[in-house]
């Protein structure tokens, strides 16, 4: 499916969709909770939807109607033998994975082969360390035994959800455990949203140091009734372009509310900017310095593991469009001048490259294709293109009002 754009300047404005990140949090300590919770704000995105059926796998019953989700909690401890469909959803895999070993039983967890091709380093290492299976196929991961309390020594620098998966798990194990990240810590404000999450449904874990996370064993998730925020890099491609976004929480604990600074930093000139702690927003900050006065980006290393290799994905898609991208190790260089590309753009079956391409197009003009990606986070996003005066036509049947 593909978007054709004309050149268009932008008018009114949106309300932020909410936050994908908090809605995972929220729906499954919600799940984890004795109880009926509500939890407003849930967006039928791909990966939310995931998190909501693997929910139901575990045992929890799940409910959603007008953006609002009632959650019946599950005891995972009960759960042997599940299986949880995980689509493409990395956040789910990683955070459920620890879950399925409260039981002490076996659970498999399938996913797309290219969510299982994403590595589970840090989850393979504490297998061997901790005694428990894990065995990976090209769409599925099986585990079976169980988590203990105690002493976890994870890399900072993979992936911040492979602590938030020890985070939701570990509290209900009987002994106290504690959390050692190997520094550099990335993706901090992620850890802390979990702690959030927790913390609204009665669960206690606490930074002692700056790289030592304190977990209390013995602990209950309790009922609640919470609202998901709105969603800072689902909105960053409207800032980029613009466009006012209502229902931002200035104060919020997500790193990526600090887009706005960034998006400033790139029209003063050829910013650096380091992109260790919101790696989500890179695509789209790539689109706008390739339009403005180009930048360098560091921090830039786990690009290579998301959706797609997004520094590479968007170095073939900005050459279309007359700009020059270097990669290094850790590092990007982004140049500038963009033109209207040559050729069709082309989304890489990542939804952050759809929106940084729709970026590019909404100034330029031309044609993206492999639009359907964008259902993984915001599935109305071209809608609301649309009711911002982006001039943007679907083809191939995408309906845009789902």
């Amino acid at each position: 499916m593909r978007a054709v754009f004309t050149p268009s300047t932008p008018s009114g404005m949106i309300k932020a969709p909410p936050s994908k990140s908090m809605a995972h949090r929220l729906l499954i300590a919600a799940g984890l909770s004795n109880g009926v919770s509500r939890v407003t704000g849930i967006a039928p995105s791909e990966d939310v939807s995931a998190t909501v059926d693997c929910l139901a796998a575990l045992g929890a019953k799940v409910t959603l109607a007008n953006g609002v989700a009632t959650v019946c909690g599950t005891d995972p401890k009960k759960s042997s033998g599940a299986t949880l469909p995980c689509r493409e959803s990395g956040s789910t895999l990683r955070f459920f994975l620890p879950l399925c070993l409260l039981s002490g039983g076996t659970a498999t967890l399938t996913g797309s082969a290219k969510l299982l091709s994403r590595p589970l380093s840090v989850y393979e290492t504490l297998a061997k360390e901790k005694g428990f299976a894990l065995a990976e196929t090209e769409t599925a991961v099986r585990v079976s035994g169980r988590l203990t309390a105690g002493e976890y020594v994870v890399p900072g620098n993979v992936s911040s959800q492979f602590v938030s998966g020890l985070l939701f798990a570990l509290p209900l194990l009987d002994g106290d455990s504690v959390i050692k990240l190997l520094p550099p810590v990335e993706s901090r404000s992620y850890i802390d949203l979990t702690l959030a999450a927790l913390a609204e449904f009665g669960v206690t874990a606490a930074w002692t140091d700056e790289t030592t996370l304190a977990v209390k064993g013995g602990q209950t998730y309790f009922p609640h009734d919470a609202a998901v925020e709105g969603d800072w890099s689902n909105a960053a491609p409207f800032l980029s372009l613009g466009v006012p976004v209502t229902g931002l929480d200035e104060g919020s604990l997500q790193g990526d509310r600090r887009v706005a600074g960034f998006l400033s930093e790139l029209d003063r000139g050829c910013a650096e900017i380091d992109l260790s702690d919101v790696p989500d927003l890179a695509p789209v900050l790539f689109a706008h310095a390739a339009i403005r006065h180009g930048g360098k980006f560091t921090g830039t290393r786990r690009l290579a593991i998301k959706e797609s290799d997004r520094g590479r994905a968007m170095k073939t898609e900005l050459a279309k469009c007359g700009v020059a991208v270097g990669i290094r190790e850790n590092e990007i260089m982004v140049g500038r001048g963009a033109k209207k590309p040559t050729e069709p753009l082309f989304g890489h079956n990542d939804h952050r490259i759809v929106m940084a391409a729709a970026v590019l197009l909404s100034r330029l003009g031309g044609t993206v294709e492999g639009i359907e990606a964008v259902a993984k986070s915001f599935p109305d996003f071209f809608k609301q293109l649309q009711s911002v005066n982006i001039k943007v036509e679907i083809e191939n049947g995408m309906d845009i009002e789902k």
